[in-house]
């Protein structure tokens, strides 16, 4: 994987690496955990050259609007103050990685780190201009986040090798939208 060159004017993003979303959660991505190593190191060489880190988990009320017994497409999951909500125990997430908590309503879902949260805003403060994405899942949360990151001015870099897809063959089209959108993806 092509090193990103971090410094004060880049933010990492770590999207979702919480348990629901690993092997033996309630919505498992195939290759989660076996994430975490990589986005450790990268972690690591964000803070070293002075990067802001950002780390952002679904955090939603019980009997949310996505869960299914509510109408919507997926399983109960992420379920706040619930082990399933926790980031992987893994994760090296130092004092001041920045915790990011996204649907957090009943009647709102948000698979964008930047939704509803105030991201862009801070990240803009804080003289951040470009921003790494990696985590899970890089057809869902990854997508939306890197998407929106662009549509708010961002220069966005999709770390492919740190991410893993909900839907075996959802990579390459992910890839050549977020291409087509003006947003770098990594091998």
């Amino acid at each position: 994987m092509a090193k990103v060159e971090y410094g004060p004017d880049t933010a990492l993003l770590v999207v979702d690496m919480q348990n629901d979303f690993c092997e033996g959660g309630a919505l498992p991505v195939k290759g989660g955990s076996a994430l975490v190593p990589g986005i450790n190191a990268e972690i690591d060489a964000a803070r070293r050259a002075g990067a802001l880190v950002v780390a952002s988990r679904d955090w939603h009320p019980v009997d949310h609007m996505s869960f299914v017994q509510r109408g919507g497409h997926w399983p109960v999951h992420c379920v706040q103050d619930t082990p399933g909500a926790g980031f992987h125990p893994q994760l090296s997430l130092p004092d001041d990685v920045i915790r990011l908590s996204k649907a957090t309503a009943f009647d709102s879902d948000a698979y964008s780190a930047f939704e509803g949260t105030g991201l862009a805003d801070y990240l803009r403060e804080r003289g951040i201009v470009r921003v790494a994405v990696c985590g899970l899942a890089m057809d869902v949360c990854v997508r939306a986040t890197a998407l929106a990151a662009r549509r708010e001015g961002f220069y966005v870099i999709v770390l492919d090798a740190l991410t893993a897809t909900v839907a075996p063959d959802a990579r390459g089209h992910c890839r050549r939208e977020l291409e087509e959108a003006g947003i770098e993806v990594r091998k």
